[in-house]
């Protein structure tokens, strides 16, 4: 079996919730750590113990019990914002890695409750503390079983971002180009008018 594939393989067993407790930024990079050697298979706690079961069983290793370092397995849950004490930040919005929060700056934003992960990742950076976690209405349904929608919004949101990002750029040189043309502009009006005044006094 291939790096690549033994990386796909791996990450294909995980919730895909980007919840970064593994340790690592991404399911994907948690996958990529576990193929090079350099992390355990107990180490992501939306996953369980059916998810570590899952990966004994494709490495050939013995299954162990959850690291209680990177948290403990729990039902499904998911974010909720306390719409009155929320004062439209946008700081959730922007640390949602699968874009299940909706709102605009200086107004009330508010979860997607169907396509939150329950990352937490929202809560950190709250400064009204206006957001808390709740059990999942279909806590029943494993993460292990969404992990493909959850693998497609977290797709999607990195393609916006680079988009975004993209446009931000183009934009920036847009903007870059228009002030040397300007400047340009300047520069020569203020030569011709110096050649003109030399040359007035010249006569």
């Amino acid at each position: 079996m291939g790096a690549e594939t033994l990386v796909d393989n791996i990450d294909a067993l995980l919730p895909q919730t980007q919840c970064t407790r593994c340790g690592y930024p991404a399911c994907r990079d948690y996958a990529q750590a576990i193929a090079r050697g350099e992390a355990d298979i107990n180490q992501c706690p939306p996953g369980g113990r059916v998810g570590i079961e899952a990966l004994a069983r494709l490495l050939g290793r013995e299954p162990k019990p959850l690291n209680p370092t990177h948290g403990i397995e729990k039902p499904r849950e998911i974010a909720v914002i306390d719409e009155q004490a929320c004062i439209g930040c946008t700081k959730c919005i922007t640390a949602c890695p699968v874009d299940a929060i909706i709102g605009a700056a200086k107004l009330m934003h508010t979860v997607i409750g169907d396509e939150c992960s329950g990352c937490e990742l929202c809560i950190a950076p709250c400064p009204v503390d206006c957001i808390a976690m709740m059990q999942a209405p279909d806590a029943a349904v494993a993460a292990l079983q969404l992990a493909p929608h959850y693998r497609a919004r977290y797709a999607a949101h990195n393609t916006r971002i680079a988009r975004d990002e993209s446009e931000r750029a183009a934009a920036l040189n847009e903007r870059k180009r228009e002030l040397e043309t300007v400047s340009a502009t300047s520069v020569a009006a203020a030569i011709a008018r110096a050649k003109a005044r030399k040359s007035g006094n010249r006569t």
